[in-house]
């Protein structure tokens, strides 16, 4: 089965996010998985001991709603460049969490289809997958690293922003003179 194109999701209508315990009384009766296996990549502890100068941050210029798979793509694409580049001299963190279910009423189409389906009578869906509702400003993506690996970073951000839906911008940030502040 093929997934429906990402326009049909993109908009944030309401988060739904709650499943039922009694499966007999709810309409959701289990979560999709997520396809996200790590939120947090790069030398770790040297985030923790104020090793980076600066921040570069993909952030979101308006509402929108991105699935878990486009946020793996992407990902995997920052961090496999990343590890070629600049290896244990970054520490990336993925700054979003898919909670919002996402529900599909399955039509059949064709010959015969008239008699096979429910049509509208029961248009609740079922779950198909799973996105992460981002909301303008927030960011996406944080990469922690040295003022040598800046220009690596925002290439493989660069590349991560064809994988990914509505319009983002790329922010840096030097953490000193923000704590100087």
């Amino acid at each position: 089965m093929a997934l429906r194109k990402n326009h049909c999701y993109i908009t944030i209508k309401r988060a739904f996010t709650r499943k039922s315990k009694v499966k007999s009384k709810s309409y959701i009766k289990t979560i999709p998985p997520k396809k996200l296996a790590k939120f947090i990549m790069g030398d770790i502890p040297g985030y923790h001991s104020k090793k980076y100068k600066y921040k570069v941050s993909m952030v979101m210029n308006k509402d929108i709603q991105i699935r878990d798979n486009s946020i793996e793509a992407s990902r995997q694409l920052i961090h496999r460049q990343l590890e070629e580049g600049a290896k244990g001299n970054y520490c990336l963190f993925v700054s979003v969490y898919p909670h919002h279910i996402l529900r599909e009423n399955k039509m059949i189409t064709g010959a015969g289809a008239d008699r096979m389906q429910t049509g509208m009578a029961h248009s609740f869906g079922q779950p198909v997958g799973v996105a992460a509702q981002i909301y303008a400003g927030n960011a996406l993506f944080t990469i922690f690293c040295q003022k040598e690996s800046i220009s690596l970073v925002r290439k493989a951000l660069n590349e991560a922003r064809t994988k990914l839906p509505g319009d983002k911008s790329i922010v840096v940030k030097d953490i000193n003179r923000e704590v100087k502040k």
